[in-house]
């Protein structure tokens, strides 16, 4: 049986087409979940219109959605092995001689073919309107919600420049940080001396300053001056900006090895996005290793009952990779473990145990 025969592309296409309606359910319950959020938080102001909701979660869809890949991976192929297995499709292919390996790779391989087009069209799409989504969000909750608060970029910024340090914060940040809405900055002059606080409404990073719009400015024994629009120098580079306030999930896998060069060139720590990156270089095997635990649950025929058990077992086992995933995520990015040993180690640990487990079931 050659790998691009009849049986296994039917095979490939059954697997392809669960994998797809799993994935589209997902998608509506984000939408559903995310759209209840916003309204939720929309609800306590009232400003901010039913389009603009509407915008801001499909903005967000597909970068929430990239998360669950695996998710879909692995119950997809597990509904669609169990729809060949009931059918007897399964029996009939094993009786005539196919390995339980010839059976798993045309889905391996079509879980790898996902990985490697999710790396290279859907990642910076997501990306793309991640930021972009962020951009939105700014505008229309920058005001009301702090959504630094929820990120890694929850902390004041502390920066240097022609005019002396100051240290600035903001509601809501766009552009991988280079857009601040809601921007609190307290300003030195170069022998540390409080010179000023600022608010502003909007934030643009420039050349060597921040671009401050609708601003009001308060001095020490003054009244409160307001600016149309009010400047403050800094020697911060958006690669540095974008390090402490962007979000590593608004950046395409294609713009991540530039990002972590420059991000290390002015000496910053670039681990979340190493992390980042080569969690997406381990996305064709991590896909292929979700095939092999479906295959160590879902192969076993109708007749050796227990089915429905050890499906569960085989979900389970999926949620106790995906939370063994996260936390040598979080590893990496603390720096306990190197980036590539907290992306790899799981999905290699995970492949071998369900290559165990296939082995003991064909071979006993």
């Amino acid at each position: 049986m050659t790998v691009f025969g009849i049986l296994p592309r039917y095979i490939a296409l059954r697997v392809l087409l669960t994998i797809a309606s799993v994935f589209a359910l997902v998608l509506v319950l984000i939408f559903m979940i995310d759209l209840v959020e916003l309204l939720r938080i929309a609800g306590k102001t009232g400003k901010v219109s039913m389009l603009s909701i509407m915008g801001i979660v499909l903005l967000r869809l597909p970068s929430f959605a990239e998360l669950t890949m695996p998710f879909a991976i692995l119950t997809g192929t597990i509904g669609a092995f169990l729809m060949l297995n009931r059918s007897a499709e399964i029996v009939v292919t094993r009786a005539a001689g196919m390995s339980v390996w010839q059976f798993l790779m045309p889905g391996l391989l079509t879980a790898a073919l996902l990985g490697l087009l999710s790396n290279m069209l859907y990642n910076p799409l997501a990306a793309s309107a991640r930021a972009a989504s962020e951009q939105a969000y700014a505008v229309a909750f920058g005001e009301q919600a702090s959504l630094l608060s929820a990120s890694s970029a929850g902390q004041w910024l502390r920066q240097d420049g022609i005019d002396g340090s100051s240290v600035m914060s903001a509601a809501a940040a766009s552009n991988q940080g280079r857009s601040l809405s809601g921007a609190q900055i307290i300003q030195f002059d170069r022998r540390g001396s409080f010179v000023e606080s600022i608010q502003a409404t909007h934030a643009e990073l420039r050349e060597g300053y921040w671009e401050l719009t609708n601003t009001t400015v308060e001095r020490p024994r003054g009244v409160p001056e307001h600016y149309a629009n009010y400047e403050i120098s800094t020697y911060l580079t958006p690669a540095q900006v974008r390090e402490t306030l962007g979000s590593e999930f608004s950046v395409s896998i294609w713009q991540l090895p530039a990002l972590i060069d420059l991000a290390e060139k002015a000496g910053l720590p670039a681990t979340t996005f190493r992390v980042q990156y080569a969690s997406l270089l381990s996305r064709p095997l991590q896909f292929a290793v979700m095939v092999l635990l479906a295959g160590t649950v879902a192969l076993r025929t109708f007749r050796f009952g227990k089915i429905q058990s050890k499906v569960i077992v085989g979900l389970l086992f999926g949620f106790g990779f995906f939370i063994v995933a996260e936390v040598a995520r979080q590893m990496g990015v603390a720096g306990l473990t190197t980036a590539v040993a907290a992306a790899f180690a799981p999905v290699v640990v995970a492949g071998m145990m369900a290559v165990t487990v296939l082995l003991h079931q064909e071979d006993g």
